[in-house]
């Protein structure tokens, strides 16, 4: 009996500490799993970004450029918040960056519509460490890191070269814009009537201003055509007129020159459909794409370029598009001209197309 019990004891003393040992390895991985979320959650909201993009107002050239941020967003892992007024109004504009400021975004995308009165929101935003960028229309004099599009001034020169080769230097034009307390676009309207004045011989009959509104932008072409009968072209230096203008020539039927601004489905059906003789473009369908660019390296803490050149082209019925970018001028010393119809690319010099290769 006495051996019987300390046989057992002798088992027991034996198997006790292996029970304890497999105990104790069954609980330490579910403390381990326990501690691992904490800092897996920490590293991708680190890596995720909040940018908001604010339009002037609502139009369908803006979806176009809405969409080419949210497909590089998507692949960047970026939170997009996009607004806009119904129609160009400025306070409505300050009220939706301020409040972007209050939620604490990661970067802010504007096209301003009133450069002075967007200057202390942009700088409250810069203040609160939010980086802001402009595009189509810029604002120099506040602490905004960078600005993306083209030239605005140049812009207009193009719309007047062009002009000019349409109508032989000579001739009376009408003028449409858009937003008059716009920066962007009175420096495209005075780069046009600058050259036009002091390299043409071409008359300006008439400059109307619609505000952003495409009713108003009607009723002044309608206005101005019934007033001028006799003109020769109509040029639209922003994106609301190229819609209004193909719905006054395709209802019209006019035979004059219709120059509008914006590469955008609109504009390619206008030049298709022969309502468009030219359309001057920045290279819209890039901006989204360049705008998440420079946000996400500005919210990195990474240096920008100031201005992100996006270029001036033309594109004519021809389905040819005149790249008037300053950088390709001074490289090749002429005009690049691409075909999108034959998918063949040109450099214009002074005297003949001297090359040609594949561009897509």
């Amino acid at each position: 009996m006495n051996k019987a019990r300390f046989a057992l004891l002798l088992t027991l003393i034996l198997v006790f500490p292996m029970i304890i040992s497999f105990g104790s390895a069954n609980i330490r991985p579910q403390q381990m799993a326990a501690t691992l979320p904490a800092t897996s959650p920490v590293e991708k909201s680190a890596a995720s970004k909040t940018f908001g993009i604010i339009y002037p107002m609502t139009y369908p050239t803006y979806e176009m450029i809405t969409k080419d941020a949210t497909e590089y967003a998507g692949k960047h892992n970026i939170t997009l918040i996009v607004n806009a007024p119904d129609e160009a109004n400025t306070e409505q504009q300050i009220r939706i960056m301020e409040n972007m400021i209050k939620q604490h975004v990661d970067g802010i995308a504007i096209s301003p519509v009133d450069a002075a009165a967007l200057t202390p929101v942009i700088d409250a935003a810069q203040a609160a460490g939010i980086p802001v960028i402009t595009f189509e229309s810029d604002v120099p004099s506040s602490h905004r890191i960078a600005y993306v599009g083209a030239d605005n001034y140049r812009t207009g020169q193009q719309f007047a070269m062009t002009t000019t080769r349409l109508l032989h230097n000579q001739g009376m034009i009408l003028v449409e814009n858009g937003l008059e307390e716009m920066q962007g676009l009175q420096q495209r309207l005075n780069g046009f009537i600058d050259y036009i004045r002091s390299e043409t011989d071409i008359e300006i009959l008439e400059v109307r201003y619609h505000q952003g509104n495409e009713d108003q932008a009607m009723s002044d072409m309608e206005n101005m055509i019934q007033a001028h009968p006799h003109f020769n072209a109509i040029i639209g230096l922003d994106f609301v007129s190229v819609s209004a203008s193909t719905l006054i020539w395709k209802a019209k039927g006019l035979n004059r020159h219709l120059i509008a601004f914006g590469d955008s489905p609109t504009s390619e059906n206008g030049l298709l459909n022969g309502q468009l003789s030219a359309v001057i473009s920045q290279n819209e369908g890039v901006w989204g794409t360049k705008m998440m660019e420079t946000l996400l390296l500005a919210s990195d803490g990474v240096p920008v370029k100031e201005f992100i050149d996006t270029g001036i082209i033309e594109i004519n019925q021809e389905g040819s598009k005149l790249r008037c970018c300053p950088l390709v001028m001074k490289m090749t010393g002429g005009q690049h001209l691409l075909n999108f119809r034959t998918r063949s690319y040109y450099i214009r010099s002074s005297k003949c197309f001297s090359r040609k290769m594949n561009f897509f």
